[in-house]
C-alpha cells in the first residue's frame, strides 16, 4: 500500500497492541528517523522525500515492538482541569477556575495555586495562554542574559506548542521554543535558551558550539539529561 505525507498505518505489535505510525515528510532529514509522538500517542516515521515513505514504513514495522513498549511507559495525559497538578516552573502547581480575580493569579502555597476565573470549561485555554505568557517572559530573559554573554544579537523570539523540538534558531536570528519549558526547572529553560543562542554562532553540534552552551551553563549536561529523562511528561500535560 502507498502512503503519503500526513496519511497514518496500523501496525500490531507482537503483544497484541495496536501502534499508529504517521508519515511525515521533511527535506532537511538526512536519514530515515522514527520518534514518538507523546501527545498523540503514536509514531512518527520521517523520511527525507516523498519517494521514501514506503521505505520509513517498513522501517517503522521492523521496529513495531519498540514502539509499542515506548508507547506503553509514556507518562499519562494531565488535563488542565479543576484541581489537577501540574508543574509550573518546576513545582507543583493546582488548577482551579475560581477566584476573585479577572486575570489569572498564581498564588503562594505547597502547591502553588493558578487561579484562572471563568467558564470551567475553556479553564484549559486561559491556562495555556498564563503559561505561555510566562514562558515568553522567562526565555527572553535568559536569551538576552546569553546573548550579551556570547557577544551576539538575535532577530526575535517566539513560543510555540513544538512537538519534536524544544528550541530552534534559523540562520537570521529568530529563536523559537516551546511553551512547556515553563513547567520545567528554571535551569533547564535556561539551558534551553543557551542551547539556542549558542546556535546564533555555530548552527551545529560541533565542539565549539558546545563549548559556547558550556560559557553560559556550565552544567549544561545535567540539564539536558533532566530533558531527556522528563520531557515526555511535558508534553503529555495540557490535553
Amino acid at each position: 500500500m502507498a502512503y503519503n505525507n500526513g496519511q497514518t498505518m496500523t501496525l500490531k505489535a507482537p503483544n497484541g497492541s495496536r501502534v499508529v505510525v504517521r508519515f511525515e515528510v521533511n527535506s532537511k532529514a538526512r536519514r530515515l528517523i522514527l520518534r514518538l509522538d507523546e501527545r498523540r500517542r503514536e509514531a512518527v516515521a520521517v523520511a527525507p522525500s516523498n519517494r521514501q515513505i514506503k521505505d520509513a514504513a517498513a522501517f517503522a514495522a521492523e521496529r513495531v515492538e519498540w514502539i509499542s513498549t515506548r508507547l506503553q511507559h509514556l507518562p499519562e495525559i494531565v488535563r488542565f482541569e479543576e484541581a489537577e497538578i501540574i508543574r509550573f516552573r518546576g513545582e507543583p502547581c493546582q488548577l482551579t477556575a475560581n477566584g476573585d480575580t479577572r486575570l489569572p493569579r498564581m498564588w503562594p502555597g505547597d502547591p502553588l495555586l493558578l487561579s484562572a476565573p471563568g467558564d470551567p470549561e475553556t479553564l484549559p485555554s486561559r491556562v495555556t495562554r498564563y503559561l505561555k505568557k510566562q514562558a515568553k517572559a522567562d526565555l527572553t530573559r535568559s536569551v538576552n542574559r546569553h546573548a550579551e554573554a556570547l557577544g551576539v544579537e538575535y532577530k526575535s523570539i517566539s513560543v510555540k506548542d513544538t512537538r519534536s523540538r524544544w528550541g530552534s534558531c534559523t540562520s537570521d536570528g529568530q529563536l523559537s521554543f516551546s511553551w512547556r519549558l515553563i513547567m520545567a526547572p528554571p535551569k533547564v529553560l535556561d539551558y534551553v535558551a543557551a542551547h539556542e543562542c549558542a546556535h546564533i554562532l555555530e548552527m551545529n553540534h560541533s565542539p565549539k558550539f558546545w563549548a559556547h552552551v558550556s560559557r553560559c551553563v556550565p552544567d549544561w549536561k545535567r540539564q539536558r539529561a533532566w530533558l531527556r529523562t522528563h520531557g515526555a511528561g511535558l508534553q503529555s500535560a495540557g490535553e
